[in-house]
């Protein structure tokens, strides 16, 4: 749209892929071993640097729809993130601004960003509230295109970490960094092993041929800043401040810990899946409640070491099996993992494929014990056990932060392949909605030439 810019100054654009979930998804906080996958489907930002402090914006959305703000500068100096983003917010129309206008923010700060305005055009392939990462695209190509036309140096391993802290400090979503991360580093037809402890990339693993991970969209909006996704996370870190303090940690050590954002010198550096589920269920498991009221657990343990989540007094927590759950993620990811590396689609690959599919299956499980499940998906999931292995079908599983969005496949073939369309087909009939089909991917972020 031509027309939207102002004629003869540069434009510089850059792009992003969203991703998919394949195995890990909400255990990222906890530590966890994840393995992303980036899908074809991008999100485009062109920006053209304007005066007067005047923010225009113009979004063109996967279902065609468009978009219009208009928003003058008022953040003080003296302002934090939090701040910030209310004072973003409270404009009409909002909500989705501040993914883009936080990352202004957030570079205002960490990099003595001089603020003049901005014409800002987006089109997005990817679909919103699907699981698969349309924040976490956006706020990384937003801050590529910043980088590019205000001359701003930002590093490999700033990218992802400017843009989790623009969803955490500025949006308000309790988010993890796996998202950006996937994001940033993400390689066409591999799976990018990842583990957040902090930010920890290792070499992307390339798909074996004939192996294929698709999506298919529930039908159902997934949010990460849904109320449901943030107890859980809360209770997983309340789980592991219980673990702590049996460790000989003190309620100073772990408040220390969460005002640094230090966890190095906490039992098990501060993240339950350093723990194997042996020593879970034979030491840990007894001591961790299955509820408790979050009043309770201040008065006994002071606080957690998530400085993005709040235990609520009056809230009821179940600890122990969102203890569980990342305990147990880990454990099956690095199996999956290892079974992948060692899948030969020349020597009979099918018994390797359905430990593959199960371990998917248990992932999914696990999602639905600490109350992040959903009908839609454990529908898709269930027409993919019916439809089996004698359709060279494997295994399926919830993505990402759960309770709806996008479930992942495994297939294998052409066969395998036909066998999951045909079950979108029959979700699409059946929900009579017009569902998505991820089954390409592609590689992460990229700038592009003004």
């Amino acid at each position: 749209m031509a027309t939207f810019f102002s004629t003869g100054g540069k434009i510089y654009t850059a792009e992003a892929s969203g991703r998919m979930d394949v195995m890990g998804g909400i255990a990222d906080y906890s530590g966890s071993l994840l393995l992303q996958m980036p899908i074809s489907e991008k999100t485009k930002v062109q920006m053209q640097p304007a005066k007067n402090k005047l923010f225009r914006i113009l979004t063109e959305t996967s279902d065609g729809n468009e978009r219009r703000f208009e928003w003058i500068w008022n953040i003080d100096d003296e302002d934090d993130f939090a701040t910030a983003g209310q004072k973003i917010r409270k404009e009409a129309g909002a909500s989705w601004p501040v993914y883009i206008l936080g990352c202004f923010v957030l570079l205002r700060k960490k990099k003595n960003l001089e603020i003049t305005g901005a014409d800002i055009l987006i089109s997005s392939q990817i679909p919103l509230g699907k699981g698969v990462s349309s924040s976490a695209a956006i706020e990384v190509a937003v801050l590529r295109a910043i980088s590019a036309a205000w001359d701003v140096s930002i590093d490999a391993m700033e990218m992802p970490l400017f843009a989790q802290e623009v969803e955490n400090a500025i949006v308000g979503a309790a988010c993890g960094l796996m998202d950006q991360l996937s994001v940033c580093f993400g390689i066409e037809n591999h799976l990018l092993p990842i583990i957040c402890q902090p930010a920890e990339v290792y070499s992307p693993v390339r798909i074996p041929n004939e192996v294929r991970f698709t999506g298919i969209d529930s039908g159902v909006r997934h949010a990460v800043g849904g109320s449901d996704y943030r107890t859980v996370r809360t209770a997983a870190f309340m789980a592991y401040s219980v673990i702590a303090h049996s460790e000989g940690a003190s309620v100073s050590d772990i408040q220390q810990a969460r005002d640094s954002r230090n966890w190095t010198a906490l039992p098990f550096k501060g993240f339950l899946a350093n723990i194997s589920p042996s020593r879970f269920e034979q030491e840990y498991a007894s001591i961790l409640p299955e509820k408790i009221s979050g009043e309770e657990f201040i008065i006994r343990y002071g606080s957690t070491p998530d400085a993005v989540t709040r235990v609520e007094p009056e809230r009821e927590y179940a600890l122990q099996s969102c203890a569980r759950h990342p305990v147990y993620e880990n454990h099956r990811i690095q199996t999956f993992l290892q079974l992948l590396l060692q899948l030969d689609p020349d020597q009979n690959p099918a018994s390797t494929l359905v430990l593959l599919g199960e371990l998917m299956m248990q992932s999914h499980a696990g999602y639905s014990s600490i109350g992040l499940g959903n009908k839609h998906t454990d529908h898709i999931v269930e027409l993919v056990r019916k439809s089996g292995v004698e359709n060279q079908v494997y295994g399926a599983r919830i993505s990402g932060g759960g309770s709806g969005g996008t479930v992942v496949t495994l297939s294998y073939g052409e066969e395998g392949f036909l066998a999951v369309q045909d079950i979108y087909h029959r979700c699409q009939n059946k929900y009579g909605q017009n569902l998505f089909f991820f089954s390409g991917n592609n590689d992460g972020s990229v700038s592009l030439a003004p």
